[in-house]
C-alpha cells in the first residue's frame, strides 16, 4: 500500500479520512452503520431472486459433495 492511499483515503460510509484501528472506516460508529446496512438488507448483490424452496434444493444436491468433483 502506498502512503497515498494510507494516508487519503476516505471512509466509504462518510467519506472523512480513515482511521487505522477501523479501516477501512473513519470510526466504530460507521463500521456499525456499514454492518447494519448488510444485516437490514440495505446492501444487495444484484442478481435474480430466489424462493426458499430454490434455496432448501440448491443445498439438498450438494449436501453429500464430501469433496467430490
Amino acid at each position: 500500500m502506498t502512503l497515498s492511499q494510507s494516508k487519503f483515503s476516505k471512509c466509504p460510509v462518510c467519506k472523512k479520512p480513515q482511521a487505522s484501528q477501523f479501516k477501512p472506516f473513519c470510526s466504530a460508529g460507521c463500521k456499525d452503520r456499514d454492518l447494519l446496512q448488510w444485516l437490514g438488507e440495505g446492501y444487495r448483490v444484484p442478481g435474480p431472486a430466489v424462493s426458499p424452496d430454490q434455496l432448501m434444493d440448491h443445498f439438498a444436491d450438494n449436501s453429500g459433495r464430501d469433496g467430490e468433483a
